[in-house]
């Protein structure tokens, strides 16, 4: 989408309205469910909300996809780029939100962390938003499609998460599984979903990252988890006690 084709779509309602009371009832209880489709988009509902992360358009490395046009009462992006900030055609008027900063939208506050999104200082692909909020109980962190290492500056913003969403498959635009090892181990959390890897989805031809396989190798001695299907449950109560890492299947 073209800058100006996007911020037309935000003018006309999508932007998330700032300012609205904390609600802790929201924040609370209850449990998560988390469904990928594909890359880095996620659906997380909980909390009477269902959140949408990083709609894609079919093509490279979701070439063979679905589009992610699911109902959604808010919807989030780490950049504009076309595989995790396509929201053309999302059914509703989700509220969008786009930029780093402090949002409470819907009795739920978003903490979003302006990171980079290559390791040339953003000067090739730009800026990445990281997304940390709490839904159901769970403190969730979408890390999108970070390349650069996480400061300790963007660590205390980006708070202590319960499950962590992070890119693994390398390229230019996100965390090879060395580095996606390096900031797990930073920012310390109970449950991983690793996205953004090669998957069956991927034009082989146009997409340059790698599977999953290279991941889990570079984790190995951690409880990985191979849950069958594109989906989980998460409450507080059933966190585990050491890291977990949660593989979803499409």
């Amino acid at each position: 989408m073209r800058r100006r084709q996007f911020f037309r779509y935000v003018q006309g309602g999508a932007i998330a309205s700032l300012g609205v009371a904390w609600s802790a009832q929201a924040q609370s209880g209850g449990s998560l469910g988390v469904q990928w489709f594909g890359h880095t988009c996620f659906l997380f509902t909980g909390s009477g909300q269902r959140i949408l992360s990083n709609p894609f358009q079919p093509r490279g490395c979701t070439k063979n996809l679905p589009a992610p046009k699911v109902a959604s009462n808010i919807v989030m992006i780490s950049s504009r780029l076309l595989d995790e900030g396509f929201v053309e055609g999302l059914p509703g008027r989700p509220k969008l939100l786009f930029e780093p900063g402090s949002y409470t939208v819907n009795g739920i506050k978003f903490q979003g962390v302006r990171t980079n999104h290559d390791r040339v200082g953003g000067y090739r692909f730009g800026t990445n938003v990281a997304w940390a909020w709490t839904q159901g109980g769970i403190k969730i962190l979408q890390l999108g499609g970070i390349a650069a290492p996480i400061t300790l500056e963007q660590k205390i913003l980006m708070g202590k998460p319960d499950l962590l969403i992070i890119p693994v498959g390398g390229s230019e635009k996100a965390y090879t599984p060395e580095e996606a090892k390096a900031a797990i181990n930073f920012l310390d959390p109970r449950v991983v979903i690793p996205s953004h890897y090669l998957t069956k989805g991927a034009d082989p031809k146009a997409c340059d990252l790698k599977p999953l396989e290279a991941f889990l190798e570079i984790m190995a001695g951690t409880t990985i988890r191979r849950v069958g299907g594109s989906s989980i449950s998460l409450s507080p109560s059933s966190l585990p006690t050491s890291l977990v890492i949660n593989v979803l299947s499409l």
